[in-house]
């Protein structure tokens, strides 16, 4: 009787043991950024916090620096659940999401604390909420800070500056409208392509913000920086809809509190990491255009506005966006 009491025990501690095992989950997140970059460890946070919140019970598992693919890559793999949890640019999602192209659109946003407002709000719930009919669940806004435009051949201080200049931009339509407005060649490339084409020649600049200026050793061979600041778009973090879909609501409200308390984090993060890249390019003597008067340029995007904003429900996001004080 005692040894059939002890093998019952032992076989509901095995069953036991196998029902928290399979319960078990440690979520794969990618991102194309470095480790250490600021959107990294912020996943990496959420990923402690889930930990913490639930005995080791879920997790997460960053693959940074473009392990798992580029961002076009990353977000189609989402959107089938080979990855569970993906931090991208709005920009390769324009085409899937049209939403996502508004706080992308050239001059949108006056200021980052207008951007906050906007995006940390109703604004914002909506476009996280316009993905998940396209297999992606919004979960958070983190900052890309302001992107301005980088080249080697000469300061841009107005968009006659830019004519014919050969000028990478994200495989976004959205981006190649903005360049051709500004009177450039917009050149679609791969992020990881950028240093060796602009050291190479094959292309004359590019356009993004402090730390990715300087972590990619871009400020090496592209030393004019022109802080025109066209872009404030922010970056999204999103879950696999599939995955999302298997978890508990408990869970779901779990992932969702841990994203949104990684987001000040994220932005602690990166105001940090811009001051210190503003640093390390003015310490290496790179001419850095600040007195940039913003009205030609923003006077020249018109006809973004009309192409990428062209529907009734666009336009309407876009007043409210300007609206927002």
């Amino acid at each position: 009787m005692r040894v059939q009491l002890k093998k019952t025990l032992l076989a509901l501690a095995v069953s036991a043991a196998l029902s928290l095992s399979a319960q078990a989950q440690e979520f794969r997140a990618a991102d194309t950024h470095a480790d250490g970059y600021p959107t990294v460890e912020a996943v990496k946070y959420m990923g402690t916090l889930l930990s913490d919140w639930t005995g080791g019970r879920l997790g997460i598992k960053m693959f940074a620096g473009r392990q798992l693919g580029e961002e076009k890559d990353t977000i189609e793999q989402t959107i089938v659940g080979a990855i569970d949890i993906n931090r991208v640019n709005l920009a390769p999602l324009n085409g899937i999401v049209p939403e996502t192209a508004i706080p992308a659109l050239p001059y949108i946003f006056r200021s980052t604390e207008h951007m906050y407002k906007v995006m940390d709000g109703e604004i914002g719930q909506e476009i996280l909420g316009a993905l998940e009919k396209h297999g992606m669940v919004g979960l958070a806004f983190y900052d890309s800070g302001a992107r301005s435009f980088y080249n080697s051949v000469r300061p841009i201080r107005s968009p006659a500056d830019m004519k014919g200049m050969k000028i990478r931009v994200q495989n976004s339509d959205l981006f190649v409208a903005t360049m051709e407005a500004l009177g450039a060649n917009a050149t679609p490339m791969e992020f990881g392509q950028v240093f060796e084409a602009l050291k190479t020649g094959v292309i004359d600049g590019a356009e993004n913000n402090w730390p990715s200026y300087e972590s990619t050793r871009h400020f090496e061979v592209a030393k004019y920086y022109t802080l025109d600041q066209h872009s404030l778009s922010p970056e999204v973090l999103v879950m696999s809809k599939i995955t999302w879909d298997k978890l508990s609501a408990t869970d779901q409200s779990l992932i969702r509190k841990a994203a949104a308390l990684s987001v000040p984090v994220m932005r602690e993060l990166w105001n940090a990491r811009v001051e210190s890249s503003r640093a390390k390019v003015k310490a290496a003597g790179n001419e850095i255009i600040e007195d940039v008067d913003k009205q030609p340029f923003i006077d020249a995007m018109g006809p973004v506005y009309e192409r990428f904003a062209g529907t009734p429900e666009l336009k309407s996001l876009v007043e409210r966006i300007q609206a927002v004080k």
